[in-house]
């Protein structure tokens, strides 16, 4: 661009050239990944990741077992997590200090240890420790506990914050109505409480359900193999990497409806602010 196009441009209104800048960025943009698409072997890349003989080979197990099996560990980890949250997040606002120490500590430390290693001391740790007992539900009792102790370190500090969110005036009239502090807490905070973090809590599930692509350290078996381990097996038997492509579409089938509820109750949201 020379000094009278310059000139030229900056004489138009900010508007327009702003409208200007917006257009030759899509340009730019569209270009790039024009050049990108032409430039790339889709032959190979057919071959490599999307061959529909090796997908077809994968199903119905991918849905009846794995995909199922992904899904009931999320959920039984939130569960397990979103009611070890609560309490956490009660002991965190307790006036007693042992509850508020107990807290402290839990969540600092499970928010500090990577899943994997959490996943593991359970899987492994825990019946040398106790070898007389056992973690009730087999490997789908050592997932639940496994994610969940991580789960509600998080989910604690989300209903905390969630919980100093809601008005002091809200707990304090409904003391002045003559409710016990718990009645209040129980009917009056928590239900607004939780109504604020509906969209962090979804997330969570989110993480979960990607986080269980770390079960396999437990050992999991061909009744209770989740998604990854499952395309792993495959890639394994069929020494192609199309199974990887076929569970991440399973994993978006799972987290992408997600991804639009998160985006719903954040708008809701703000509409009720």
């Amino acid at each position: 661009m020379d000094r009278r196009q310059a000139g030229q441009l900056m004489k138009l209104s900010p508007r327009r050239r702003r409208r200007i800048f917006r257009v030759a960025g899509y340009v730019v943009f569209a270009l790039v990944i024009a050049t990108v698409l032409a430039a790339a072997d889709w032959g190979r890349l057919s071959d490599a990741f999307f061959r529909l003989d090796v997908a077809r080979s994968m199903f119905p197990e991918a849905i009846t077992v794995a995909l199922r099996n992904t899904i009931l560990y999320t959920l039984l980890a939130f569960v397990f997590g979103l009611v070890g949250g609560l309490v956490l997040a009660l002991m965190r606002l307790s006036t007693i200090l042992p509850y508020r120490w107990f807290a402290t500590a839990y969540i600092e430390l499970f928010r500090g240890l990577p899943s994997l290693l959490v996943l593991f001391m359970v899987g492994y740790g825990v019946p040398l420790a106790f070898p007389d007992r056992e973690i009730p539900g087999g490997v789908y009792g050592s997932v639940t506990l496994g994610l969940g102790l991580t789960a509600s370190a998080y989910m604690a500090e989300t209903l905390r914050a969630g919980i100093q969110a809601v008005p002091k005036g809200q707990l304090e009239a409904a003391r002045t109505l003559g409710m016990s502090h718990s009645r209040a807490m129980v009917s009056i905070v928590l239900p607004q409480a939780f109504r604020i973090v509906i969209p962090p809590l979804t997330n969570e599930i989110i993480l979960l359900t990607k986080d269980t692509s770390l079960v396999y350290v437990l050992g999991v078996t061909a009744s209770t193999i989740e998604l990854t381990k499952f395309a792993g097996d495959a890639l394994n038997q069929r020494v192609n990497p199309t199974p990887l492509v076929v569970a991440g579409l399973l994993y978006l089938v799972i987290t992408l409806p997600l991804s639009q509820v998160v985006r719903g109750l954040e708008r809701r949201a703000a509409r009720e602010r």
